[in-house]
């Protein structure tokens, strides 16, 4: 099974994302792009898992979001900037990020279920934490330099919500796309 844990975000949030999206579509550049719905906050890719004689890999995550969020309080994040991987002359990824205080609450979830993961099997991240909010995957150079004016002058509208929990999605590939699967729920507390 193909999975991953991650925060989930509000409605008004994915309008915005859509609304970003529909903008750098404009460009008609080269790029995969994210469904809305789809969009959330990955803090940990589990990429496959396999069920082993010594116990039930998803039993363990369940524990362990469970501890993490038994010790976490509900926390904001607000949208922050529009930006692409590697670099605009470059891209690869587009994405949005998010404020300064909501990625530190991000990053010490993540922190913490890395070091929890680790004790269980899952090889820790060689990279650091970056908190984002993937839009699109660039495919190829096409209208490059469109896409690049794009990127540069689109505002982001603040739009803010409340994290009150994480989930651990199972991902299915499919030729239309990823489908996500919610597979279980860690409430913060509150």
């Amino acid at each position: 099974m193909r999975a991953f844990i991650a925060l989930e975000l509000s409605e008004e949030i994915k309008e915005e994302l859509s609304r970003l999206e529909a903008e750098l579509k404009k460009s008609d550049a080269d790029v995969k792009w994210v469904k809305p719905e789809n969009i959330h906050l990955t803090i940990k890719f589990l990429g496959n898992i396999q069920e082993t004689t010594e116990g039930n890999k998803i039993e363990q995550i369940k524990k362990i979001l469970d501890g993490i969020s038994s010790q976490t309080k509900p926390f904001g994040i607000s949208l922050f900037k529009l930006g692409v991987f590697p670099s605009l002359d470059y891209p690869r990824v587009i994405w949005t990020g998010i404020d300064k205080n909501g990625n530190a609450f991000a990053e010490k979830i993540a922190v913490l279920i890395e070091e929890k993961l680790e004790m269980v099997g899952f090889p820790k991240e060689k990279r650091p934490f970056s908190a984002h909010l993937t839009l699109g995957r660039v495919r190829s150079g096409r209208n490059k330099a469109e896409l690049k004016q794009k990127v540069s002058s689109l505002v982001v509208q603040i739009k803010s919500c409340t994290i009150n929990h994480a989930t651990l999605f199972q991902s299915t590939l499919t030729p239309r796309g990823a489908i996500y699967t919610p597979l279980y729920t860690a409430t913060f507390k509150d």
